[in-house]
């Protein structure tokens, strides 16, 4: 005769009447960040730059795909668009030169900084500049050093604050026959240093041209109201 089955055993059915497990807020906090502090959770985290490529492809693109949808010509249109925008700011940009500070041009700026030098000392930086295509500020001191100069020769009277056109003007009476290159020599710093004009090898053989000229041009002694000039 067989055996009969041994009866399983089943676990007894939970107690309702058992009071519930309470965990209050803080520890719920902290058991979580353990949680998710565990290496497992950081494995699958997409990487910086990851999500800067995600962000740039589902956000802006996708902002962008809604654009060029509403874009007569879609995406081909947008691109035009584009181009045209570009182009007319580079248009503004040649046509109003170096933007300008919030105080504007300033037309009465003095021609030298705090530090004096002397008229061989700013044609030396001039050649510095000149030497590595620098030349707007090559130009500068090249004017720099023409308006020292002139005023080591007693031709000009030291005074802080003069403007590239004043020294200009001051300096025709007694060279009047280099007058007109004066008054270009300082139109073109004014325009370089106030009005953002470009500056080439051309405009500082000009201006190297003058100061040679003048180093040899003999003064009117008269116009100068001195007779220490030289």
């Amino acid at each position: 005769m067989p055996t009969p089955l041994t009866a399983l055993a089943l676990p007894a059915a939970d107690d309702d009447t058992a009071p519930p497990v309470v965990t209050d807020r803080e520890e719920a906090l902290r058991e979580a960040r353990r949680e998710l502090s565990k290496p497992a959770y950081a494995e699958h985290e997409p990487s910086l730059p990851r999500r800067v490529w995600n962000w740039i492809w589902d956000d802006l693109l996708g902002r962008l795909d809604d654009v060029a949808l509403n874009t007569p010509g879609g995406w081909f249109g947008l691109l035009a668009i584009a181009l045209l925008v570009v182009a007319l700011l580079v248009a503004l940009r040649m046509r109003l030169g170096a933007p300008r500070d919030a105080a504007g041009p300033r037309s009465t700026g003095g021609l030298f900084g705090d530090q004096p030098r002397t008229a061989a000392e700013h044609r030396a930086a001039a050649d510095a500049h000149a030497a590595v295509g620098r030349w707007p500020e090559a130009v500068q001191e090249r004017l720099r050093a023409i308006v020292r100069a002139l005023e080591e020769r007693a031709l000009l009277e030291p005074r802080p604050g003069r403007t590239a056109t004043e020294a200009a003007a001051e300096a025709a009476r007694p060279l009047p026959t280099l007058a007109a290159e004066l008054r270009v020599a300082a139109t073109t710093f004014d325009g370089i240093t106030y009005g953002g004009r470009p500056a080439g090898p051309a405009d500082d053989a000009r201006m190297r041209d003058l100061d040679q000229r003048l180093a040899t041009t003999r003064p009117d002694l008269n116009a100068t109201g001195t007779g220490t000039a030289r």
